[in-house]
């Protein structure tokens, strides 16, 4: 039992290697999913929030705490999935939230930058210097959201297990690599891995339930304790301490909670 989460580029066939390895394991595999879960919380089409993740991290600026509720949304959305275990998840910055967890295996799909122009010449039926053009614009676009909105370079090896180039070997060479990379016993599911995606699922949990009343709140579990830090002024301390504990007492999972508030002159 474990989880594998695939870094992709366009057309570098990571779609493909998830695919046939959520098939070949029996996992479920998913991706845009997280997307359309994220956007009924978000309160906006999905087509929106699809466009402001291709295009730039600054559209998310025209809502009201846009990136801090997407990320909220977002992260508890995945979590939530992850903690059943056995999933392939190919889709935006996944490794980025599970550096913490032993058992997630995280892999980096690249190809060379002529192959997928070919690849999208082909699908798009375009000239070379419109697919190139395409192409560069998307990495660029890609690598500009995670490194504003997640602090995170995606060309970075120290966030991935394993990089995987498919100029060198096929779909299936690289499915069969990940597969024999599983069964080592680094990367099966064990109680205490397991309780550390507990928590850092309460946590998003947490956080996406405060976002909209509190956009700076900060959680961190342990065992179903969370210690919460919400930034507000301690002139408003009881009023907030009181609005928060409402909120997390309705959250499964959560045993008890301590509200700690951040002066707004201490953080800034």
């Amino acid at each position: 039992m474990t989880i594998v989460t695939i870094s992709r580029g366009t057309y570098s066939r990571g779609k493909e290697v998830a695919e046939k390895l959520a098939q070949a394991l029996k996992y479920e595999c998913l991706s845009r999913e997280i997307i359309i879960e994220a956007s009924k919380e978000f309160n906006i089409p999905e087509i929106k929030l699809i466009r402001a993740i291709h295009d730039a991290p600054s559209i998310l600026d025209r809502f009201t705490y846009g990136r801090e509720r997407y990320m909220a949304f977002f992260k508890a959305a995945l979590l939530k999935h992850l903690k059943r275990d056995n999933i392939i998840y190919h889709g935006l910055a996944g490794h980025a939230f599970l550096q913490e967890i032993p058992h997630v295996l995280k892999v980096r799909i690249i190809a060379d930058l002529e192959y997928r122009i070919a690849e999208e010449m082909k699908r798009e039926n375009i000239s070379a210097e419109k697919a190139r053009h395409i192409i560069v614009k998307d990495d660029a676009e890609r690598h500009k959201w995670t490194l504003n909105l997640y602090d995170i370079d995606i060309l970075n090896p120290q966030f991935y297990d394993m990089t995987l180039h498919l100029d060198i070997m096929d779909v299936d060479d690289a499915v069969s690599i990940i597969l024999n990379t599983i069964e080592l016993p680094c990367f099966k599911t064990s109680e205490k891995s397991s309780r550390k995606l507990d928590d850092l699922s309460l946590n998003a949990q947490i956080e996406a339930a405060l976002v909209d009343d509190f956009p700076k709140a900060f959680a961190d579990t342990k065992n179903g304790t969370a210690f919460v830090s919400i930034r507000g002024s301690l002139v408003d301390e009881q009023s907030i301490v009181s609005k928060a504990g409402a909120i997390i007492d309705k959250i499964d999972g959560v045993k008890k909670a301590h509200i700690n508030i951040v002066p707004h002159h201490i953080e800034e």
